[in-house]
């Protein structure tokens, strides 16, 4: 199917606003699930902004920024993904292999400006060192909106300028190559658990991943929903636990009572 001018503009506001927010990394919009249901709204398909979105996140799901390693930008996968399923009416499966080079490309301009922005970084210095409150009003905006605006133009361009080429590049393809792309889309999300797994799994928390496991594979549900409840419930029991833990040592630590094995009765 054909985007229109305006939807592909429309991509180009959602691609900026979640580029603003990748900046600040503050409510996560720039995920793969969320971009894909803003594109799938955009698109006037959200069933298949959110399935494309689910499997694009799952993909991504563990590739995280650590250190200098700078993964596949997940913004222009889950945008990508969309935009290919759309246009092309391939499965999201396949899509998701399709939207790489797209995901490959975000990743270099991010590179670039981090690398650009070192120098953003020293002239912030300078502002602190002389209290320049209003030079960072000014360059701080800046540079967002210089990001998330080349975000914008890079979805509208792939999203809308390069429609034609794309379709015709993908519809090119032999059915066994597209048949390919949606086995290796289909693992990809075994890959991203597994990824997110190598981070996360540790010996506190291996007894939440076999609840888990044991309510997904045993129990009669229609989705994940109760799950998920779950997951939140015992997030919130395990948050107060702490919570209650670290107040009563700092009530301790404030009264000044110290615990030093002596006592007066000699026991």
């Amino acid at each position: 199917m054909e985007i229109t001018l305006i939807q592909g503009l429309l991509l180009a506001l959602v691609g900026f606003i979640c580029g603003c927010d990748q900046i600040f990394e503050a409510f996560y919009w720039f995920r793969p699930l969320v971009v894909s249901f803003f594109a799938g709204i955009v698109l006037g398909n959200v069933q298949l902004g959110v399935a494309c979105g689910a499997v694009s996140e799952l993909a991504y799901l563990g590739l995280l920024t650590v250190g200098g390693t700078v993964p596949p930008d997940p913004l222009m996968a889950g945008m990508m993904t969309v935009v290919i399923a759309y246009m092309t009416g391939q499965s999201p499966d396949a899509a998701i292999g399709l939207s790489l080079p797209f995901a490959l490309l975000a990743q270099w301009v991010g590179i670039i400006f981090n690398t650009v922005y070192v120098s953003v970084a020293h002239k912030c210095d300078e502002y602190a060192k002389n209290a320049d409150v209003a030079g960072f009003d000014r360059i701080i905006p800046l540079v967002i909106v210089i990001k998330a605006g080349v975000v914008a133009l890079m979805v509208f361009l792939c999203a809308f300028a390069l429609q034609g080429p794309i379709q015709i590049f993908v519809n090119s393809f032999p059915g066994w190559l597209i048949h390919g792309f949606e086995i290796a889309g289909g693992m990809l999300p075994a890959v991203g658990l597994g990824l997110l797994l190598m981070v996360m799994l540790k010996s506190r928390n291996v007894a939440y991943l076999f609840l888990g496991f044991i309510m997904a594979t045993f129990l009669d549900m229609p989705n994940v929903l109760p799950i998920a409840i779950t997951a939140a419930s015992l997030a919130y029991i395990n948050y107060k636990h702490e919570k209650a833990t670290d107040d009563a040592v700092a009530a301790v630590t404030a009264s000044g009572v110290t615990f030093d094995g002596d006592d007066s009765d000699g026991i």
